[in-house]
């Protein structure tokens, strides 16, 4: 009589025997199922921190709760996405020097902490420019924290777990992320009453700090084993022009870069729905958990599928995402001149709602696709000369997009757009590397 499967295992919906785990050493093959759990669940609290708080949604709300000036909003998705990406390069030889990188990811976690604390406080106590400054600096903070994070987890993923598995671990964490989501938005918008609550505000950003702090705990227990390779001296003084040459002289790699940086319009997009959807329906507390719930709706849908479809082909996941990204947007903006609808409440929710549902979906898979298209040390090249290159690409594409503004947001959403159209021709010409069960 067969034993049943671990919960980890059902949940993740295993199949070793489809599983490629060739590049793996014994030890890693022995701890496969440890380690997803360790990932699942670390992961799963550093996105519920991420949900509760998102540059995206919950951070505006903070500096309009704390008088901060307006311009300062544009800032926040800039800050927290370059700021994770652009110090990778440099930190790639230094991390590869590390036999072992759970510290780095742990590391990561408690700055995440401080930075996120930070702006808990400046939403409780301060006010005006000061308050303002605070947030941003503790963004920044969290930001590049965020980057030890991403440059290491990817790297400790390829190690120990199998191609086949590494989106559906992604996929549960950010789904489990996403029933956290739901039920903080559910109980402010039940107990938050109407008015923007700085202390109910300071309180969920709190728990995001403590969050992060519970992730590294958690994240004590990888069973990671031990990296061969160092780099040399040379190697950890030139990443700068063996940053270029990688991109220059490795054609798939390139062509990565290029997608990754035409998917922005699932990114980039939801701010300009939530500025124009507190427009019209003001500032309220109901109107910041309407968007939690939104948010946290979209990771534990799209969570759980997409990390199965991007394990079957995380190439095809990038393309179609960024299609239908494309197409909410020109939705959005002919839906202002439909004067019944561009009117009601939960229009931009629906929108903003159905943007972050993809996201969550591109996200996974542009995760997935970098983790298997390389091995070893190779990998944590990609990641870092990919998220550095990223950084770089953002600053632009938020520069263009924030200067756009000047002729109205949607002016700003329709060049994301077009963005997102062109991902999807360049996407086609991708190597398919995801093992297709």
């Amino acid at each position: 009589m067969s034993q049943p499967k671990p919960l980890i295992d059902r949940l993740l919906q295993r199949d070793a025997e489809h599983e490629d785990a060739h590049e793996l050493n014994e030890e890693a093959r022995h701890n496969i199922r440890h380690n997803s759990m360790t990932f699942v669940l670390a992961n799963a609290m550093q996105n519920i921190a991420d949900q509760a708080a998102k540059a995206s949604t919950v951070l505006p709300w903070v500096i309009a709760a704390t008088g901060a000036p307006g311009w300062m909003t544009g800032l926040l998705v800039p800050i927290r996405e370059s700021g994770s990406m652009l110090p990778q390069a440099a930190m790639q030889p230094w991390v590869r020097s590390r036999r072992t990188r759970a510290g780095i990811w742990i590391a990561g976690a408690i700055g995440q902490a401080v930075g996120v604390a930070l702006i808990a406080i400046a939403a409780a106590t301060l006010s005006g420019v000061l308050a303002g400054s605070v947030v941003l600096i503790g963004l920044a903070i969290q930001a590049l924290s965020r980057s030890l994070n991403s440059i290491a987890s990817k790297d400790i993923q390829g190690r120990t777990m199998p191609k086949g598995l590494r989106g559906r671990v992604s996929g549960l964490s950010t789904m489990i992320s996403g029933i956290v989501a739901v039920t903080v938005g559910l109980a402010i918008r039940v107990f938050g009453g109407e008015d923007l609550s700085r202390p109910v505000l300071a309180l969920v950003i709190g728990g995001a700090a403590l969050a992060f702090v519970v992730g590294a705990i958690i994240f004590r227990g990888v069973r990671e084993g031990e990296g061969d390779e160092v780099p040399t001296e040379r190697e950890r003084s030139s990443w700068v022009s063996d940053s270029w040459r990688l991109f220059v002289d490795d054609a798939p790699f390139r062509r990565f870069v290029i997608v990754r940086s035409l998917l922005l319009v699932s990114a980039l997009a939801p701010p300009f729905v939530v500025a124009l959807s507190a427009q019209r329906s003001g500032s309220s507390m109901s109107s910041v958990a309407t968007f939690i719930i939104a948010s946290g709706v979209a990771a534990l849908l799209g969570g759980r599928v997409s990390g199965v479809v991007s394990d079957r082909s995380s190439r095809k996941t990038m393309i179609y995402g960024a299609g239908i990204a494309s197409a909410l947007v020109v939705i959005f903006i002919a839906s202002n001149w439909i004067e019944p609808l561009i009117t009601q409440w939960w229009w931009g929710p629906v929108i903003f709602f159905l943007l972050t549902l993809i996201h969550t979906g591109v996200r996974v898979a542009r995760k997935t696709y970098v983790v298997d298209m390389a091995e070893g040390d190779k990998r944590t090249q990609y990641v870092a000369v990919a998220n550095t290159a990223m950084g770089v690409i953002l600053l632009i594409t938020g520069g263009i997009s924030s200067a756009l503004t000047a002729f109205g947001p949607l002016a700003a959403l329709a060049f994301l757009g077009g963005l997102g159209v062109a991902g999807v021709l360049v996407g086609r010409t991708l190597e398919e590397v995801s093992v297709g069960r």
